[in-house]
Parts: C-alpha cells; sequence; structure tokens
C-alpha cells in the first residue's frame, strides 16, 4: 500500500463546523480513515475527524497560500 499523506491524527480541542458533502466524497473519507486505521495499527476514525487535518495539510502544501499568507503579515 502507498504510503497516505496523513499520519496519527492528534487529538486538538476542535471547533464545530457544519458542511454537506457529496455522498462519494463521504464515502471516499470513510475508505480513507479505514486505510489509515489499517496503517497506522489503531481505531478507525470517523470521516469527519479526517476533514480538518486535511484541510490543514492541504493548506499547508498550497504555496500560493504560503507565499500570500507571509507577503499579508509582513
Amino acid at each position: 500500500m502507498t504510503k497516505l499523506k496523513l499520519g496519527p491524527l492528534v487529538d486538538d480541542r476542535p471547533v464545530k463546523l457544519t458542511v454537506e458533502l457529496p455522498a462519494a466524497v463521504h464515502r471516499d473519507l470513510a475508505a480513507y480513515a479505514a486505510a489509515l486505521a489499517a496503517e497506522n495499527g489503531g481505531d478507525a476514525v470517523t470521516p469527519e475527524k479526517l476533514v480538518g487535518p486535511m484541510l490543514a495539510r492541504f493548506m499547508a502544501s498550497d504555496r500560493g497560500f504560503s507565499r500570500g499568507r507571509r507577503g499579508a503579515k509582513g
């Protein structure tokens, strides 16, 4: 199996958001949660717990976003 981009999830104080996702995206999140559990040898997390770390990873890897944030701070 290919190494997943997300590692073990850190238990952090959450902020509640309500979003609607296409059913296919929810199914993929559930499958990703199962794959992550198998890779890390832990229990599967709910798809909802994946959204925050996935968004954080996406934003951290977006060079344009990072450049824009650095420019806005200075």
